[in-house]
């Protein structure tokens, strides 16, 4: 079966409307491709409007409330129906979350102070209405195995609205914080969602056909990493200056790296889009225990675990369910088409750049590593836009796989 596109078959606009990923995942990775180029290479960190927010603060935010909430707006609207056998929101509704996703995008992108009350309206009112196309359907089916999911939304718009008050108050050490209990947040979702569409993903690359589920994860490494990550956004927001925090990260570093072990299943490891998500598992536990050895007082940057998280672990999460969930859903066998693989190495390699010369490797980068770590996150997101776009914008193929049978693969795997 190809994974192209049949240039028969014409392209519909409006099958954007017509489930959640069609929209916010092509939404999400233009945001992801777009904003780093104009930080970094057309406006040289100097955002138009540039007040006393600081100018990192407004980047990190709209990457975790931009690009990463876009992309879990699109993942969440359409795996929870699936989990909840209930309809998806379509058209009107889809429109109603990216009008409320929309306006702190724009305020982002000028870092204008004055309308900060407008963009947390916004995006209270999206991150609010996501919660509601998630709790409504699991509360109606009583189904309580991914309320997690729920929680850690409710998780999420609490610490949006507090970095905008933060901001509105001045109190910007308190906003940095909370931007970093956000990105821990968003690994935690990270870490949820691996224990489930691992599961998925491996029994398929095992035994394409579905009929078994030879891989069984270990229960004990279920929740582990997400819940010493937790402890973690915890304790770096209650207790700053302690060395707690830091025994935390590593714990949780430790945590995800243990959670390699599972990979280890044959050559069908080797299959691009399960390298992936190894590779966001590494990246999660590199990242934190860099973090933990720099609040120790090791030679390192904090700064440069932060970026890893972000950068490698879930800028290879969001590639790897862009891709996978991008052809189950419209109806195509994992098969990864050549811009996946390539936006996989890309953004890799943008991770690496970004936070080399801030362990100490390849100083001679130092000030070169910002656009050029841009323009490989760029050219990863833009080639996954190039690939998949047309099957978004392309009724799913007859006679395959429904995703519905994704989701019967994840439950058997999961009990």
């Amino acid at each position: 079966m190809s994974v192209s596109v049949d240039r028969s078959v014409r392209l519909q606009p409006l099958l954007l409307l017509d489930e959640g990923l069609r929209l916010f995942f092509p939404v999400a990775a233009l945001h992801g491709a777009l904003w780093p180029l104009l930080w970094t290479l057309v406006l040289s960190l100097d955002l138009p409007l540039s007040g006393v927010v600081p100018q990192g603060q407004w980047h990190a935010h709209e990457m975790v409330f931009g690009t990463c909430a876009a992309a879990l707006a699109g993942f969440l609207t359409s795996a929870v129906p699936e989990w909840t056998d209930t309809d998806r929101p379509r058209g009107p509704a889809l429109l109603l979350l990216v009008g409320g996703w929309l306006p702190g995008r724009i305020v982002g992108l000028l870092a204008a102070d004055a309308l900060v009350p407008l963009a947390l309206a916004g995006d209270a009112a999206f991150l609010s209405l996501l919660l509601a196309h998630v709790a409504v359907p699991m509360a109606r089916r009583r189904l309580w195995r991914h309320w997690s999911f729920a929680a850690w939304l409710v998780v999420l718009v609490a610490a949006e609205m507090a970095i905008r008050l933060a901001w509105m108050a001045g109190e910007f050490a308190l906003a940095q914080r909370l931007l970093v209990a956000s990105l821990l947040v968003l690994v935690i979702l990270f870490a949820l969602s691996l224990s489930r569409i691992n599961v998925v993903v491996l029994n398929l690359a095992l035994d394409p056909s579905g009929e078994t589920t030879p891989y069984k994860p270990h229960p004990g490494r279920q929740n582990l990493a997400a819940g010493l990550t937790a402890l973690y956004a915890a304790a770096q927001l209650a207790f700053p200056q302690s060395s707690a925090p830091a025994f935390l990260a590593l714990a949780a570093g430790a945590a995800f790296m243990d959670r390699l072990a599972e990979w280890f299943v044959g050559r069908s490891v080797l299959a691009s889009h399960v390298l992936a998500l190894a590779g966001a598992n590494a990246a999660a536990g590199t990242g934190l225990l860099l973090i933990g050895a720099g609040q120790l007082g090791a030679s390192v940057s904090p700064a440069a675990g932060l970026h890893i998280l972000g950068m490698g672990c879930l800028g290879l999460a969001l590639l790897a369910v862009f891709a996978i969930a991008g052809l189950r859903h419209t109806g195509r066998i994992l098969a990864m088409p050549w811009q996946a693989r390539a936006a996989f190495l890309l953004v890799a390699m943008a991770a690496l750049v970004r936070t080399a010369p801030e362990t100490g490797l390849v100083a001679a980068l130092h000030g070169l590593h910002y656009g050029l770590a841009a323009l490989l996150w760029a050219s990863a997101f833009g080639l996954w836009l190039q690939g998949f776009l047309p099957f978004m914008l392309a009724p799913a193929l007859p006679d395959c796989p429904e995703p519905a049978a994704t989701v019967n693969t994840l439950d058997k795997g999961a009990n």
